[in-house]
């Protein structure tokens, strides 16, 4: 591929936001290297072009919206002057990675289900140029304040997977997503990618800052890769954006745990658009955390899966010459059944609570509450002070 394709849609990653569908319709049109050049301002479109790139957006549905390519012109100018494609070429190859594009041999060919909104190019900073294809690949998403039962759930869903050989994708952020590369990580080196950060900002940049030491291992053992350039921000437009890269690349994409109004019911979504399947872990259905996977399946939309070994099936892997149990090193958690964890869930830290408000916040009856706080006790999780329950200080 020649250099100046490569040079090209690395300026146009920094001249457009992510599905920018005119801009999208005119690299269709005319070419990544012209389209450089009339967004610009060097060269004008002319009457066909534009004719050309209406019946594109009027195919996508977007035409309704479009004032005409002189207004998205207009739109693109203030970044002309920023544009310096070498430099950020230069960038990723500092930071061992490259720019991967659909004109390349090992370009994703499940993202061409996204249709026009298919990425510009692809900023990757991995260990290996060549990603997953649609069939290897999972996502495993979910909210950012999880539950201690939904952070188990997901590093074994996630772990269980990595020694399938399916690649897990998520988005990189705190709570499900970090529990997901991290059940990946874990799940050993199987001579494929563990895990696949898609980021709403420039793969230079760890975000958020908590995951920092999570990320720079998922860029040594596995891949983070977005469609925007090294430098760039991340902002609420680009991660509603990505999610539909992490529904396009992978087969199924699992909802652990999603409030009613969820970013990880965006990606279900879109997931569902493309045909791909759906799936989601129930949950207590006292807990908020779990009502948009109750409303997934409520709706038909989801496939229940409650383990690796369910979600493998989905994807179409088999997991036969696999132990049934999760190699790894244990966390606090592993090991407790659901009314266990939701009682763990709802044990303070601090100040301890009766076991009658524990009955009511975790969703259980008063005999479960008190049979799971003996066993918790036991096993050196919680602990009584004055007839209340607490957390075991040092328990996470």
């Amino acid at each position: 591929m020649p250099a100046s394709v490569t040079v090209a849609r690395a300026a146009l990653t920094r001249l457009m936001e992510p599905s920018d569908l005119a801009g999208l319709a005119l690299i269709r049109v005319v070419g990544p290297e012209r389209a450089v050049c009339i967004a610009k301002g060097e060269e004008r479109a002319g009457t066909e072009t534009e004719h050309k790139v209406a019946t594109l957006l009027e195919e996508a549905g977007a035409l309704r919206s479009w004032l005409g390519l002189e207004s998205s012109i207009s739109r693109w100018a203030p970044r002309i002057n920023d544009l310096a494609p070498e430099r950020d070429l230069a960038v990723i190859r500092r930071l061992g990675g490259g720019l991967l594009i659909p004109e390349d041999d090992d370009w994703p060919v499940a993202l061409s289900d996204l249709g026009l909104a298919e990425p510009i190019a692809l900023w990757c900073r991995s260990r290996c140029r060549v990603l997953p294809g649609l069939n290897r690949c999972v996502a495993v998403v979910g909210s950012r304040d999880n539950t201690s039962y939904g952070a188990s759930v997901t590093g074994q869903i996630s772990q269980g997977l990595a020694q399938r050989g399916i690649t897990v994708v998520s988005g990189g952020a705190y709570g499900i997503d970090a529990h997901a590369h991290s059940g990946a990580l874990a799940g050993g080196n199987t001579g494929n990618l563990p895990t696949i950060a898609v980021m709403a900002g420039g793969v230079d940049r760890y975000y958020p800052a908590g995951n920092e030491e999570l990320l720079r291992t998922i860029a040594q053992e596995g891949s983070m890769i977005a469609e925007v350039p090294p430098g760039t921000n991340p902002t609420r437009y680009r991660f509603l954006q990505r999610n539909r890269l992490i529904a396009a690349l992978c087969s199924v994409t699992v909802v652990v745990e999603a409030r009613w109004r969820s970013g990880a019911l965006n990606t279900a979504h879109h997931a569902d658009s493309l045909s791909r399947q759906v799936a989601a872990v129930p949950g207590s259905v006292f807990s908020a955390n779990s009502a948009g996977c109750h409303r997934l399946l409520r709706e038909g939309s989801a496939v229940c899966v409650t383990d690796a070994a369910e979600v493998a099936e989905l994807a179409g892997v088999s997991g036969d010459h696999l132990a049934s149990e999760p190699a790894g090193p244990a966390a606090t958690h592993d090991g407790l059944n659901v009314e266990d964890l939701l009682l763990m869930d709802a044990l303070p830290a601090r100040q301890g609570s009766p076991p009658e408000k524990l009955s009511s916040v975790a969703g259980l009856g008063i005999a479960s509450v008190l049979a799971g706080l003996g066993r918790l006790e036991l096993m050196g999780l919680a602990e009584r002070i004055d007839g209340n329950w607490r957390l075991r200080r040092g328990t996470k």
